[in-house]
């Protein structure tokens, strides 16, 4: 394994390789996906392992502002404001697909794109043997793939290329899901179970690969682009789920079962397409972040939840653990506020921003990875798990451990 140029010691980098086999207002539409509490039948879908899958390179976060100062186009006009946007993210460290300096290489669309192919393939592979192997499954038993990405594109896409490198079934159900941004790890994940529910003897995989820092706009300087340069990272996550008739009770996986997928809904948010995305161009990506997303969780988000819980009967009372997307301080703030939290019920996921950095879809995944390894609630607990993305949007789903 390499290490950062900039001098990184062991122990900093060992304390991030934690969750993977590295280490064995506006209007609202709303679609509600559930099992009605009166369903006699047991519909249980559930997630069954998580897995997390890191590249090889860690820079803190004074490692990535000494470069961009440096090497960066107008980086020293700039050095002052990195600075200050930078050390107000949250962020101590991330994971990059390439050594700092490599991306000054990088100077057209299409290398950058090509870079986003090769590394989601290795990511991919890497999380999804992790996930099969912990709980005791192998390659053969997928029967669905859902794989999120909004960072590069490809087609065939990642999940057709990962079919063909790891030998996968080749009639398994291939979703791939492009554009949903930082909701895409809990929609890909309320889809999954939605598929098992139909499919009840079947596994589904969730395959989160984001590479953002192959987003990085060398000449923008806009205040959007410095804030996603200082904030959000590199990474892969997948998430097993099973249906109700899979037998999870061998030796090897009993301990990893995870929690019920009890209900999903999401609530799309009309007329706000302008608040986050991209805008393409012939250099590729150009982040869109508005400084009214917190305004817009602030708004929506607690009555969006009240009514999701409603439909089962429950209040935010019920609810024992919050599984939520690491959005940026502001973001994480706004939430809080939107819920009542201010017991530290945010905790885990201050720590992932701060760990690892905004991972866009698999930002909310690897909170629930930290959950689901260390931090499980006790049986019977209520989990509310909800991102907001692109759209604008939210999803959330209800879990009972």
């Amino acid at each position: 394994m390499r290490y950062s140029r900039f001098g990184l010691s062991r122990g900093i980098l060992n304390r991030h390789f934690i969750h993977g086999c590295e280490s064995e207002g506006l209007s609202t539409c709303c679609s509600i996906q559930e099992q009605s509490p009166g369903d006699q039948r047991n519909l249980t879908m559930r997630i069954a392992n998580t897995a997390t899958a890191f590249p090889e390179y860690y820079f803190t976060q004074r490692e990535v502002v000494d470069a961009l100062k440096n090497h960066w186009d107008k980086g020293a006009e700039c050095a002052n404001i990195l600075e200050r946007l930078h050390f107000r993210t949250g962020v101590e460290g991330r994971y990059y697909c390439r050594p700092l300096l490599e991306y000054q290489q990088l100077d057209t669309w299409g290398k950058m794109n090509d870079v986003w192919i090769e590394v989601a393939e290795q990511l991919g592979e890497r999380a999804i043997d992790c996930v099969l192997k912990t709980a005791g499954f192998g390659r053969d038993r997928i029967g669905a793939l859902y794989f999120v990405s909004v960072t590069g594109v490809s087609s065939p896409s990642i999940d057709a290329r990962l079919v063909n490198k790891m030998k996968l079934n080749p009639n398994l159900k291939r979703n791939p899901i492009f554009g949903l941004g930082c909701v895409a790890g809990a929609a890909g994940l309320a889809r999954a179970a939605d598929y098992v529910r139909a499919f009840p003897d079947q596994l589904a995989v969730l395959l989160s690969v984001e590479l953002c820092s192959l987003t990085w706009q060398r000449g923008d300087t806009n205040p959007a682009a410095l804030i996603a340069s200082g904030l959000f990272g590199d990474g892969a996550v997948a998430d097993l789920v099973a249906g109700a008739d899979v037998n999870l009770t061998g030796p090897k996986n009993a301990s990893l079962t995870g929690p019920r997928v009890v209900a999903s809904t999401q609530v799309f948010y009309p007329d706000t397409q302008d608040v986050m995305g991209w805008k393409v161009s012939e250099k590729g990506f150009q982040v869109v972040l508005s400084p009214e997303v917190p305004n817009v969780v602030l708004k929506n988000l607690g009555k969006n939840v009240d009514e999701f819980l409603a439909t089962r009967r429950l209040t935010r009372a019920d609810i024992g653990s919050w599984i939520m997307h690491t959005g940026g301080p502001k973001v994480l703030e706004a939430t809080a506020e939107a819920l009542g939290l201010t017991n530290g019920e945010l905790d885990v996921s201050w720590q992932a921003l701060k760990r690892v950095g905004n991972l866009s879809s698999g930002s909310v995944l690897v909170v629930l990875d930290e959950v689901m390894k260390n931090r499980r609630p006790a049986p019977g607990t209520k989990s509310i798990l909800a991102a907001m993305g692109p759209g604008f949007c939210a999803e959330m789903s209800l879990l009972e451990w």
